[in-house]
């Protein structure tokens, strides 16, 4: 089976922050067919397009080598914010104990109503892209062709940037 490089944003404004972080990385170790891994610091950063009143985010960014495959990742990280007591009303970025993102897996392209990869705000968030950035600079995301780094220097989001709230998690 071939491995894929996974990259998996994770974010929660909702409760115990920190906590429902750790749970979230603590389930995709144990469940997800994870090699390799690396976890970012946790970023604390202003809730960007949520409703009014939304708090404050912890964000962190895991990367692995797995042999799942997109839709395998997608059903796996709504199964683990179902179990973190994530509730989806339809509204739009509503506060949320537990948000996982797939951000890029391997050289996969993806452009359907139920996943599309990479994560369409990718190169758009500094919530995202500084911690991804702190352990992939170089990384060449597929289909956006250009590096971390490069999205990051020239992300012109008006959302303030991101501060580290815990190196070590």
């Amino acid at each position: 089976m071939t491995k894929h490089h996974v990259a998996i944003a994770l974010g929660s404004n909702l409760g115990d922050r920190l906590e429902h972080l750790r749970f979230g990385r603590q389930e995709l170790l144990s469940r997800g067919d994870l090699h390799n891994v690396a976890c970012s610091p946790v970023y604390e950063t202003a809730p960007v397009d949520c409703p009014p009143g939304s708090g404050h985010f912890l964000n962190a960014v895991l990367l692995g080598d797995t042999i799942f495959e997109p839709d395998e990742w997608l059903d796996l990280l709504l199964a683990i914010e179902e179990d973190a007591g994530r509730i989806r009303t339809g509204a739009f970025n509503a506060p949320r104990p537990l948000d996982l993102d797939l951000l890029s897996c391997g050289d996969f392209l993806r452009d359907t109503p139920r996943l599309v990869i990479p994560h369409p705000g990718l190169r758009s968030r500094k919530f995202v892209l500084q911690p991804l950035c702190d352990l992939a600079p170089d990384l060449l995301v597929p289909g956006l062709g250009r590096t971390v780094r490069e999205m990051l220097d020239s992300c012109h989001s008006s959302e303030p940037n991101p501060y580290t709230f815990l190196q070590d998690w």
